[in-house]
Parts: structure tokens; sequence; C-alpha cells
């Protein structure tokens, strides 16, 4: 009894007591994989991919079935994430080039309100490990961003075993340093991520890991040959391009690493205060399986843009629930800014709505109305969806699809539907207007 009395009066004399400690702050961690399909994984119906990690984060947590990547490809997705707003508004639409071409120029503008420079406002320790392709120049860099690690590369792809780009130039980084490293590209992504975990284990940190797998070169761990032709694209029309079994061991070694970093977190004992969220930047390539959707990478057809996207946080958000939340990439930055408590300038105008109510309670579950657009790779194509509706327009046709009945996209019921489909141009033409006005200024 002493003894208690004792720890009461010097939790008194210190002001502070269990029931009044402020909760710690949560950690992020954001894992992005590239070009991977939608149906690429166990959980989403692959047979001859194995995914047991995502498949247990899925468990674990809450799995989004109608969530889209902002773009159809790699960089319009990441300006959007990075900058919380449709990336048309940043003058990003397409997937910039390598250091050696006229793309060298471009990047994205760093104003002081990207998403990891306001999580970094709030105490945390920031990193990206792995790709960014938002620019080479220091003015564009992670670092100028509000990341205080970078490791990776900076263009869009690059040779697993030589870290060569598609030009053939070395492309790897330490914050703006060229620097080299020995091994396979998706084990130094996940080992450079576990580092940065294990450094930070006592400070709220929001880490960003960004595997290029399994983006062409087609490389699988275990056969370091050089890629051919400086890591160009290879498709079903040249020699030797390629298999769909590489293909699998290279998402297979993505997962294995996702692996490495829950098993982590687990042993740090930093599960529970930790915001996981998994996605892709787009859909995936011509090796991919995007089943039950149609079309692929480069198009805003639903195999272009759905991707598979996973949330676990302990405590906070229900465990193996599919959630029918329609979601954009750019709501994983209101939602990351959400959780660490980071408010969002007005000047940012950010875009995107936070995903936790939604995760948490199906009656949170609210309507959106999200759009698209890209003319990269000589395909010229907008969208809409509005609720279950989507309007597609590529080149000259306008069809209209039910997604949610029809997620295939096979029964364009413009003719039947025109009241919509009118609808949905008018709102698709305002969006148009509207970015296009904003990326003058």
């Amino acid at each position: 009894m002493i003894r208690w009395r004792l720890l009461f009066c010097a939790l008194l004399a210190t002001g502070t007591t269990a029931a009044t400690q402020p909760a710690p702050k949560p950690n992020v961690v954001l894992i992005i994989t590239d070009d991977m399909g939608h149906g690429d994984l166990s959980l989403t119906g692959a047979t001859d991919i194995r995914t047991p990690n995502l498949d247990a984060l899925a468990g674990a947590g809450v799995r989004f079935t109608d969530f889209y990547s902002n773009g159809p490809l790699c960089t319009p997705t990441r300006a959007a994430l990075i900058s919380g707003r449709y990336q048309q508004r940043v003058g990003l639409e397409e997937a910039l080039g390598n250091a050696s071409s006229p793309h060298v120029e471009r990047g994205l503008a760093a104003r002081g309100t990207s998403l990891p420079q306001l999580v970094k406002n709030q105490g945390y320790a920031t990193g990206l490990i792995g790709k960014w392709h938002l620019g080479y120049k220091p003015e564009y860099s992670p670092l100028a961003h509000g990341f205080d690690v970078f490791w990776g590369l900076k263009s869009g792809y690059v040779d697993y075993y030589t870290h060569t780009a598609g030009d053939g130039r070395p492309d790897l980084f330490e914050g703006d340093t060229p620097v080299t490293a020995d091994g396979y590209m998706t084990d130094l992504i996940t080992d450079r991520a576990l580092r940065f975990v294990r450094e930070r284990k006592d400070r709220p940190f929001f880490l960003e890991v960004a595997y290029s797998a399994p983006h062409w070169p087609y490389q699988p761990p275990g056969k370091p040959s050089r890629a051919r032709d400086n890591a160009k694209h290879l498709d079903a029309r040249d020699d030797d391009p390629g298999t769909r079994a590489d293909y699998a061991r290279m998402v297979e070694r993505a997962d294995a690493g996702i692996g490495q970093l829950m098993r982590l977190l687990d042993s740090l004992r930093l599960t529970r205060n930790t915001l996981v969220i998994f996605t892709n930047d787009n859909g995936g390539e011509w090796l991919s399986r995007n089943a039950p959707f149609r079309h692929r990478k480069w198009t805003l057809w639903e195999g272009g843009i759905r991707v598979p996207t996973i949330m676990r946080w302990p405590g906070r958000i229900p465990a193996g629930r599919l959630s029918p939340q329609v979601g954009i990439t750019m709501d994983l930055s209101a939602t990351i800014l959400a959780a660490v408590g980071a408010p969002v300038p007005s000047g940012a105008q950010y875009e995107g709505i936070s995903l936790i109510p939604a995760a948490s309670t199906p009656a949170s579950v609210q309507p959106r109305a999200l759009f698209w657009r890209t003319k990269a790779g000589g395909v010229s194509q907008s969208a809409i969806r509005d609720g279950d509706w989507k309007l597609l327009v590529d080149g000259p046709a306008a069809l209209l699809f039910d997604v949610r009945r029809d997620p295939g996209e096979q029964r364009d019921l413009a003719a039947s539907r025109p009241d919509v489909a009118k609808r949905l141009a008018a709102q698709l033409t305002a969006w148009q207007a509207s970015v296009d006005s904003a990326a003058k200024r």
C-alpha cells in the first residue's frame, strides 16, 4: 500500500498519469509496386504467383475493391501522390524520360506543401526508398519535397543488376549524390527500407517504399544478365522478350521483401502503431494479369487504372474487410496527413479524401466523382467515374459502362442511357477546363 501511495504521489509531482499521457504518434509505411496487374496477387485470383505476405496484410486490414491510380503511367500517379492534387494541375500528365532526354529539365516543383514536407513538419522522420520519377534536378528531388532520406532511382526503370537507366547511364542515388551498390534492385530497396526503420524506430516516421518491380526489364532474381538494349521495353513482338514465369518471380520477390518489412515492425513492437498502405502506380503491362478488368497500362480502361490497394492499422481499422469505397491515389495523401494529424494549408488545395472513415465503418462509404485524362504514347483518352457509372472517351468514341455490374467493360450502355452519358460528359468537360486553367497559372 505504501509503495502505491509513493508512486501516485510521484506521478502527481510530475503532472503526468497514465491516463493523461499523449498517445504516441503513428508511423506510416506506404508501399508502392510498379506496373503490377490487379489480378497478380493470390488474393485477387492469380494461380501462378504466390503473394502470402500481401495476402496476410489484406487479412489483417481492409482491401479496397474499387481503387484507382491517378493515371495510367508512373509519373502522373506519383505527381498526384506527392502534390495531393490531380497531376494535370502541376503539369505532369505523361511519364518523364531519362536523364539524357529533354525531360531532364522538367519535374515536380517543390512549393513547401508536398506530402512528405507536411508530414515532416509534424516532427516525423521521412524517407523514400526506391523509385522517384518526378525529376532529376535538385529542385525537383525527393529532398526538396521534404524527404530526409532518399535512396533509389530517379528514372522510370533500371536494369535490376547494373542499375543503369534506359539511356545506359547509372541511376542510383543517395540523396542527390550518385552511388553504386551490388545486388538485385528489389532486394536493395528492401534492405534500405529495413535500415531506415531500424535507425528511426524510436521516433515517428513516414517511409515510402517504392519498388521498381515488376516494371520492365523482365529480369527475375537469380539471373544476373544485363538487360538487352539498355533495358528497353520488350514485348511479344520481340525475340526472347521475357516470360510470365520471369514476371511472376519478380512479383514474388517484392512480396518477400514486404514480408521482411512487416516482420521487422512486429519484432520492434511497432505494428499496432503503424499505418501500412499498399498500392500500385497503374495497371499492369503485357505480362501482367489485370483480370477481371479490360486492357492494360497506358489506357483509361479499368485494366489501366484499377489497382490493388490495402490498408492495415491494428486497433484503428478492422481486419479482413473489403471496402467498396471508390478511391484514387491522391486519397492516400489525404489519408496519411489525417493519420499523422497534419493540417493542410489552404493554398495546398489537396483534392483527395481520407479513407480512414470508410475503412473503419461501412456506413462511412461516400459517393465520388473521379476524373482521368491521358495523351501519352499516342493514346488520347479521358474518363469520369461517378457512382457506378463510367464514361470513357476513347478518340471519337464515348462509351458508357456500369462498372459495378460490368467491371470488364463489355457492355456499352451509351445508346440506352444517353441521359447519363450527357451528364457525365458535361462534368468531364468542366473538369478538364478547370485543370487546364490551373496548369497555366
